[in-house]
């Protein structure tokens, strides 16, 4: 790979961790390069693009990475990934996707991630979104997560859009059976006329399943965001719901929460908060010798950490 391919790679899954375990890279378009071990087999869909994850059963902390990149403009790619995971195994999962665009076609990546867990399961899932180039192209991402989570089984989602991305609607769709936990950490930031749009659909379905959502964004210059929830609580269970941005110049954030309880038992909370950055913060960081300019990013990058 060159030097413009590494540095996506490297912005979306650490070089240095991601050839230890199961591994798969995608380049524009094409599967290129594949790792699978005695626990984790990759195989290649026969009636679409994509791939099949199969994790054997008591697998223990053994990594898979599935980055993809695009450097050609004007590549518009689809990519449908399942991942099967066997029943009390225990593993994280590095996806992501990376596009440099230096002309003036738009290039776009939607992924299409299920996830179907076993018994006693878990999996911590790290998903990195990340543009660049000196192009009028625009960069767009739009991924698809479907969750299923059968008796006692974990996921825990970690989602961050770095920069660089013009558009994207985020779609996450989640069924949790009994005794099952669902968390969800969102991080995102846009500049410029840039778009996104993240969308949680979670339910509830069996007794003591819980999920916590968080979402943190700052929205600058004259970008867009949407966030929409939608949790249905249909027995005795417990969901928690935060959504928390902060808005500069002429930006504009909507937070939309939908909350239904089916159930007497069912615990439901949704917050939210859109606000500017407190003068207070500014103010106490200036007077240890930052600029304005300074104290906002160091505000910034404190919130999205």
């Amino acid at each position: 790979m060159d030097k413009i391919e590494e540095g996506l790679l490297n912005e979306i899954s650490d070089l240095d961790k991601l050839k230890q375990g199961a591994y798969n890279i995608r380049k524009n378009g094409q599967g290129v390069e594949r790792r699978i071990t005695p626990n984790i087999d990759i195989i290649t869909k026969k009636d679409k693009s994509g791939i099949d994850i199969m994790v054997k059963e008591n697998t223990q902390f053994e990594f898979v990475h599935i980055p993809v990149i695009l450097t050609e403009s004007g590549l518009k790619d689809i990519v449908y990934n399942d991942f099967y995971i066997g029943k009390n195994a225990n593993v994280i999962i590095v996806a992501g996707c990376g596009i440099h665009n230096d002309h003036d076609q738009t290039s776009e990546h939607n992924g299409i991630h299920r996830f179907f867990l076993e018994e006693g399961a878990k999996v911590k899932y790290i998903e990195k979104h990340y543009g660049e180039g000196s192009g009028t192209g625009k960069r767009i991402l739009n991924p698809v997560t479907e969750v299923h989570l059968k008796n006692g089984a974990s996921l825990e989602m970690e989602t961050i859009q770095i920069k660089g991305v013009d558009s994207t609607i985020r779609e996450t769709k989640a069924t949790l059976e009994q005794n099952t936990n669902f968390v969800v950490s969102e991080k995102i930031m846009t500049h410029g006329k840039q778009f996104a749009k993240t969308i949680f659909e979670v339910t509830l379905k069996g007794e003591n399943a819980s999920t916590h959502v968080t979402s943190r964004s700052v929205a600058t210059e004259s970008s867009t965001q949407e966030f929409i929830s939608k949790i249905y609580g249909n027995t005795k269970c417990f969901a928690h719901v935060e959504c928390d941005a902060i808005i500069k110049d002429k930006a504009c954030v909507k937070a939309i929460p939908e909350i239904t309880a089916n159930n007497v038992e069912a615990n439901l909370i949704h917050e939210a908060a859109i606000g500017k950055i407190a003068g207070e913060q500014l103010i106490k960081l200036m007077t240890l010798g930052l600029s304005e300019k300074e104290a906002e990013e160091e505000i910034i990058n404190g919130f999205l950490r």
